[in-house]
């Protein structure tokens, strides 16, 4: 049985990558969620999905001058030690404003075989693998960014699910863990599940559960 996520937590009636979302995702019986990361300009990883917040770039803002539905990395982790979580860093190569680093001392802090990190960004994933953050993940939506995992040291694939069919889950798992996003529909996550894969992410937990 692949492991069950909720998107962003799940966001039924309540904010995506919240302390909410994320309780609603394992009250719906789902065994963790994914969440989405970026660093304040203060030095704090915040759970948040753009780049930007009220017209504001986070990375320009401060922790304070963040509402208070925006929890912090570190509460989410404290609050749901027993979750299976993966943690997306948000990142724009090539440049980098020292998120690996922040990220890599705070799991440092709290370790969990439960936790694991991905990213579209793959100078952001050498960079964290260079700080001995693992497991690590590839996220993708074109085909052509599976050509770089092998370079990059990671266990993981996250690939969009309309790349995936039997025999391409077949080939992916010879060499990767594999989780598929967005996956709404129950007819496809029957289908990923009987192909093997390792993980599904979902927007509605009755698809999977």
């Amino acid at each position: 049985m692949p492991l069950r996520l909720g998107h962003r937590g799940i966001a039924l009636g309540v904010r995506e990558n919240t302390l909410e979302a994320f309780r609603k995702a394992l009250d719906s019986g789902l065994d963790g969620f994914e969440l989405d990361v970026h660093l304040t300009k203060d030095g704090v990883l915040v759970v948040h999905h753009d780049f930007t917040l009220g017209g504001a770039p986070i990375a320009g803002l401060s922790l304070r001058e963040l509402p208070p539905y925006v929890p912090t990395l570190e509460a989410v982790l404290e609050s749901f030690p027993g979750a299976w979580i993966n943690v997306e860093l948000k990142s724009l190569p090539p440049e980098t404003d020292g998120r690996e680093e922040a990220l890599a001392r705070l799991l440092a802090r709290s370790p969990s075989e439960r936790v694991w990190v991905s990213s579209f960004d793959p100078l952001a994933l050498v960079r964290l693998r260079r700080l001995g953050v693992a497991p690590l993940g590839l996220l993708y939506e074109k085909p052509e960014a599976l050509e770089l995992a092998p370079c990059l040291g990671v266990a993981w694939v996250h690939p969009w699910v309309g790349l995936l069919d039997e025999e391409e889950v077949r080939r992916l798992r010879a060499r990767y863990r594999v989780l598929a996003w967005t996956v709404n529909d129950k007819r496809e996550a029957q289908a990923l599940t009987a192909w093997g894969v390792d993980a599904l992410v979902t927007d509605f937990p009755e698809v999977l559960v």
